[in-house]
């Protein structure tokens, strides 16, 4: 899950204890600290002309807003489940000033009537849902011919401390980064009619209907010492690797991750000079054929 995208997906929410509307300030802060990626993505289109362009899993805007600012021509609907998700869009939309329409619809039952569209943008949503390739299929459905869409699947977990913290077991980041995908297959297990399959994403574009598929990794690099925004992107990821991953945590990195989140500790989070901000993204473009 991504903050430049949040989907809201039947059964998600109960099933994996997703709280989308709880988490609106995270995504859209996470979004905005990974936001040098979709600029990046965005720029591999410079040669499109989208005049319609669907951010479906859109969460707080963040994409959605990119999207408007880069084609100001076209018309950007965000498509979103959670009501409380697409106000924080409509109101970061006018913030911003830029033209970002709306639209509340569950992912991936409710993207019937939505199409044409010459631009499908979708940020970390698919793997939220059971049967990935029907939500592809989906996807590919609501391009006009000659329409790209482009999925934001994969790439490389955010790093953000030293191996040595100065205290604690070295190597608490890598243990982070194994709890977190122990914690994801079993989300994906526990999801509604979950279908295995080998996540290769350009096949399965492939196999939605798509051509000239590609895909290609952007670097978001925010070096120490981090400025205020990306800081506070960290201290919120750590509180959820605290919240959630306890249970694969043993109890020294437990009393490490506390004493890191502590605002009173001078080797916490808050007053590093140390922390970074170093994550990759992989995005996965594919063209509906003309005709």
């Amino acid at each position: 899950m991504n903050g430049e995208n949040a989907p809201s997906v039947k059964g998600a929410h109960t099933v994996n204890d997703f709280d989308w509307a709880a988490m609106a300030g995270l995504l859209e802060l996470e979004g905005e600290t990974h936001s040098p990626y979709v600029r990046q993505a965005l720029a591999e289109l410079k040669d499109l002309a989208p005049r319609r362009i669907l951010d479906i899993g859109s969460g707080p805007g963040v994409a959605a807003c990119r999207l408007a600012a880069t084609f100001p021509q076209a018309e950007v609907t965000a498509v979103d489940g959670t009501p409380e998700l697409l106000v924080r869009a409509g109101e970061r939309a006018g913030r911003l000033g830029v033209r970002v329409r709306t639209h509340l619809a569950d992912f991936p039952e409710g993207l019937s009537g939505l199409g044409p569209a010459d631009l499908v943008w979708t940020g970390q949503v698919v793997h939220h849902v059971g049967d990935q390739q029907d939500a592809l299929n989906r996807l590919a459905g609501l391009l006009a011919p000659g329409g790209v869409l482009a999925v934001v699947e994969g790439g490389l977990p955010a790093r953000f401390l030293p191996r040595d913290l100065g205290f604690g077991r070295p190597g608490l980041q890598a243990r982070l980064d194994a709890a977190a995908e122990d914690r994801f297959s079993t989300m994906r297990a526990g999801l509604p009619g979950t279908v295995a399959l080998v996540e290769d994403w350009p096949g399965m574009l492939r196999t939605a209907g798509l051509a000239e598929v590609r895909s290609k990794t952007f670097l978001v690099d925010h070096p120490a010492p981090l400025t205020d925004g990306p800081r506070r992107s960290v201290r919120r990821a750590l509180e959820r690797h605290r919240q959630t991953l306890a249970e694969h945590l043993g109890a020294e990195d437990i009393s490490t991750l506390d004493r890191l989140l502590d605002p009173a500790d001078p080797a916490g989070v808050d007053r590093r000079t140390d922390l970074f901000l170093l994550t990759a993204k992989t995005v996965h473009f594919g063209r509906l054929p003309q005709g």
